[in-house]
């Protein structure tokens, strides 16, 4: 199993980034899947969560209405898209599939 995300980067307080998560020996669609992070110095954050269909999705009350969960099982690939970021919100950025696999990270940080 390997998940590779991509997509971060340095972004200003407002800004948006659009994060991407491909999927790679394991049958993409059959895995709910989950984004998390981890801000410098603190644990494990929860941030969002997708069905294996991409119907159901769930996410934490820090990010409902500006993060939106989505997936491409087609191109077994997994997106975040973040608008309005906070420079609370620069962290390292983890997709983690159902089994309990996870990516390398993609590091977010939003600075002025």
């Amino acid at each position: 199993v390997q998940l590779v995300e991509s997509g971060g980067g340095s972004v200003q307080p407002g800004g948006s980034l659009r994060l991407s998560c491909a999927a790679f020996v394991f049958t993409f669609s059959s895995y709910a899947m989950t984004w998390v992070r981890q801000a410098p110095g603190k644990g494990l954050e929860w941030v969002s969560d997708i069905s294996s269909d991409g119907v159901y999705t769930d996410s934490a009350d820090s990010v409902k209405g500006r993060f939106t969960i989505s997936r491409d099982n087609a191109k077994n690939s997994l997106y975040l898209q973040m608008n309005s970021l906070k420079p609370e919100e620069t962290a390292k950025y983890y997709c983690v599939n159902a089994e309990g696999s996870w990516g390398q990270g993609t590091q977010v940080t939003v600075s002025s």
